[in-house]
């Protein structure tokens, strides 16, 4: 098959996101992406239900993004500049959604951090940013809302620098302020922009306003300062005080935001479409092309079976490369069924071809390739490295699968989600609903790996589980809307979970004989407490053969099985450490199920004996309210057993930052208006886990003997 050619060369292709808190506006600033590339031609409004990249029902409906979406455009910089091919995922602002930030943020190469012109860093700011922090992804900074009241361009600047990073190029300046914002300073051309309207047309360039003339040459000296630090070339000039072209200081600042170690600030309004071209603009100027980050690097098969495997392979960005990718998005269409989105690292993908999945070994054929503009989509027959698009077909592969060529296997690195913390119990409203209900959950469960499903053997219920009660919430709604399965839902519950303080040991032994052969299993066991996040760990010390190799497997499942039942409550044990150092065999008797089972016995006695603990989740929590009901608001949240950290003052309203146990904050929505006549509002996120207090102890088990006994 002749191969056909590039149409847009990898240098001229960028992978980027649009990540923030809740409400900054990025779906706005992507609504004006779309619109300034010519992708569509009306302006769909977030607030009016109307954004393309918000295409879900719940999501119009309620003004937030829930799924991330993907979409490609094209935008060259200037009249001359040549066109280049900029792929987008507009993803959610609310924590309860973290896992679509985080599996975008793995396959981007940069991305754009929005923030409220008022409120400059809020919670789930700071949260997004150390996740792209943690996959190193190259930022630019947009401060957002610049025609709000109480907007604050330097306040936003420094609370970047503060929260964030102090190292920050200051690119742009806003001129006016709230209802008065009219344009922007090009820091590094030294102009003034001034937009004649809100449909954000531009007037020739002027020169800059007297009073912005300070600061904008002040912002200038620093953006050359950070530029040369990156330019041997341009130190040398900048040392020799010689003329600097706009050039070089632009290819500085390119290596430097590209490093990782500096942000590019700008500014605009998006709903008054100001900004958002110039945006654009530093997409393609500033952040990277596949070729600017580090080439993948990935696991070679036979290396699977040591304990700390290093990636040996790498894989460069270049069509002639194998082929390697990462799924890192599954989504359920009503129309195509199944549809895999993947980022290609190397190599070409034809559709109609087989691929490995080299994490499950299965072969897998590739149906059709579709490039995505939010939920419609253009047909390929083939995509390249560096190329986003999804798979139509794929039956054996699931989020965070590498997907390769057969002949040269590679695996990429998994991602990895958060545990969920609230649970609920759900049950079909009629009899015929009960196999749909299966079948709805297990697709919603592939598409989000945050969203988990057990039967409860006590109660015979199915629990379901999630980020929180809006995730739940969005989950159940789409049950009855895309796989018409209607259900009751029971009451949220927490995902407390178990550990230990101290340390044990102990002896299990199951012995059973009932003519013929036997079962003897006979295993002595450590249990120590690891650190919080360090979840589980099994250390086999069996020396000269007390037990033989073919059973130690069994042992660890059994250990593994016991503490997933939990001990004290039933709730998983976590961040143990459980070392066999001894034991016992029979020649005839021993089996894997005796060990399996004598490892259960010795692994719930050592955690009794190692004063154990429940766990409890600890959010943190966020409330802006106006002044006069901040007594109030700090009274309640007292009540729930919350640590008030700090308060703060912010524009006309008072923040109000501090940890409260999940298990007082359900409903909290409905209090806090409740409390504040409406007129305040807040944010959570999922912190770390506490011990439980003793005293609170005795009263949630009763709570779950009640359940176990309805």
């Amino acid at each position: 098959m002749e191969k056909m050619p590039r149409q847009y060369p990898l240098e001229k292709t960028r992978n980027i996101g649009i990540i923030a808190h809740i409400d900054a506006g990025k779906t706005t600033i992507s609504e004006r992406v779309l619109y300034y590339t010519g992708k569509k031609h009306k302006i769909g409004e977030v607030h009016e239900g109307q954004a393309e990249m918000d295409w879900m029902e719940q999501e119009k409906e309620r003004g937030i993004t829930i799924t991330a979406a993907a979409t490609t455009c094209f935008w060259k910089v200037g009249e001359s500049g040549e066109p280049h091919r900029i792929n987008i995922i507009d993803t959610p602002g609310h924590i309860d959604f973290t896992v679509e930030v985080q599996r975008s943020l793995r396959v981007l190469d940069g991305a754009v951090v929005v923030f409220d012109g008022v409120a400059g860093v809020e919670p789930q700011s700071e949260t997004v940013w150390h996740q792209a922090d943690k996959y190193k992804i190259p930022r630019l900074c947009f401060i957002n809302k610049l025609d709000r009241t109480g907007a604050d361009f330097y306040k936003d600047i420094e609370s970047i620098s503060q929260r964030l990073s102090k190292n920050v190029a200051v690119l742009q300046l806003p001129i006016g302020t709230e209802a008065a914002f009219k344009g922007i300073v090009d820091v590094l051309k030294q102009k003034a922009y001034i937009y004649k309207d809100d449909l954000g047309k531009e007037i020739a360039e002027k020169d800059i306003p007297q009073d912005l003339q300070d600061k904008a040459k002040k912002y200038y000296n620093q953006a050359v300062e950070i530029a040369a630090e990156f330019d041997d070339k341009l130190l040398e000039k900048y040392l020799a005080a010689e003329k600097i072209d706009i050039a070089e200081i632009k290819f500085g600042l390119r290596q430097a935001i590209i490093s990782g170690k500096v942000f590019g600030i700008f500014c605009g309004s998006a709903l008054k479409n100001k900004g958002v071209q110039k945006l654009l603009d530093a997409v393609v100027e500033y952040l990277p092309s596949p070729l600017d980050v580090p080439s993948v690097r990935g696991l070679d098969i036979k290396d699977l079976d040591q304990a700390e495997a290093v990636p040996s392979l790498e894989r460069k960005a270049d069509d002639n490369e194998p082929f390697s990718a990462l799924v890192f998005k599954i989504a359920t269409d009503p129309y195509v069924g199944k549809l895999a989105f993947f980022r290609v690292y190397s190599g070409v993908l034809k559709a109609g071809s087989y691929v490995l999945n080299s994490i499950n070994m299965t072969k897998e054929r590739v149906g059709r390739i579709v490039r995505l503009h939010a939920n419609t989509r253009e047909e390929v027959d083939e995509v390249f490295a560096g190329d986003i698009a999804a798979i139509v077909g794929l039956k054996n592969t699931t989020t965070g699968d590498t997907i390769c060529d057969e002949s040269k296997p590679i695996i990429l690195e998994k991602i990895t989600f958060p545990d969920p913390v609230i649970s609920v119990a759900i049950e079909p409203k009629t009899k015929a609903d009960q196999e749909k209900m299966g079948l709805a959950l297990k697709k919603l469960a592939e598409e989000d790996p945050t969203f988990r499903i057990r039967s409860d053997e006590e109660t015979n219920q199915v629990i379901i589980s999630g980020m929180g009660e809006l995730h739940l919430e969005i989950i159940v709604d789409r049950m009855k809307r895309e796989f018409s399965v209607d259900a009751n839902v029971g009451e949220p519950q927490v995902a407390y979970k178990e550990t230990i303080a101290g340390e044990g040991r102990a002896e299990g032994k199951y012995i059973r004989q009932s003519g013929g052969h036997g079962q003897y299993g006979h295993v002595f066991l450590r249990i120590k407490p690891l650190k919080r996040g360090e979840s589980f760990n099994f250390i086999n010390k069996i020396k000269g053969g007390a037990i033989p190799n073919e059973y130690i497997p069994a042992i660890e499942k059994g250990v593994k099985e016991a503490l997933d039942r939990g001990v004290i409550l039933g709730y998983p044990v976590v961040d143990v450490e459980v070392t066999l150092y001894d034991g016992t065999y029979h020649e005839v008797d021993s089996s894997e199920q005796a060990f399996k089972i004598a490892g259960s016995l010795a692994v719930q006695e050592a955690v009794r004996q190692s004063q154990p603990l429940v766990l409890e989740p600890i959010m943190r929590v966020e409330v802006v309210t106006p002044e006069e009901f901040m007594g109030d608001v700090i009274g309640d949240l007292n009540s729930k057993r919350g640590r008030i950290e700090k308060m703060e003052d912010r524009a006309q309203v008072k923040v109000i930052d501090g940890f409260v146990p999940l298990q007082g904050m359900f409903g909290y929505a409905t209090t806090l208006r409740s409390l504040t006549q409406g007129r305040a509002n807040y944010t959570m996120e999922f912190d770390h886990y506490e011990p439980l207090p003793p005293n609170l102890l005795e009263k949630i088990a009763g709570l779950k003997e009640k359940t176990a006994r309805r």
